[in-house]
């Protein structure tokens, strides 16, 4: 799909590791229409590009943005039900992002097991 580091999960979903400001507009360009970004501020240290510089970028690129900070360690119910909203809502394709992609993806599997 793009130079991206993706990995498609789904038809209308892919998940990523890090994506900073400057990936937004590949990620535009790549034909996506929505990020979701699941990694907490400053979690990787200051370095880490915040979820304001990201949304900033996203938002110039024409996509729509969601912030939904999770722990690697635990995703809460409310936490999966929140992802579940986004991917029902948010204009598909959907590119989910954090520090590897793996909370990502462990959140699209338990918000795909909630009853429609």
């Amino acid at each position: 799909m793009s130079a991206l580091p993706i990995q498609q999960i789904s038809p209308d979903v892919c998940v990523a590791p890090q994506l900073d400001p400057a990936a937004m507009a590949a990620a535009a360009a790549a034909g996506f229409r929505s990020v979701i970004n699941n990694r907490p501020d400053f979690e990787g240290g200051s370095d880490q590009p915040t979820s304001a510089a990201v949304e900033a970028a996203a938002q110039a690129a024409g996509l729509s943005y969601a912030f939904l900070p999770v722990s690697g360690m635990y995703q809460s119910p409310e936490e999966i039900a929140r992802f579940r909203t986004l991917l029902d809502t948010l204009p598909k394709p959907i590119l989910a992002f954090c520090r590897s992609g793996a909370r990502s993806t462990k959140l699209f599997i338990a918000a795909s097991q909630l009853a429609d």
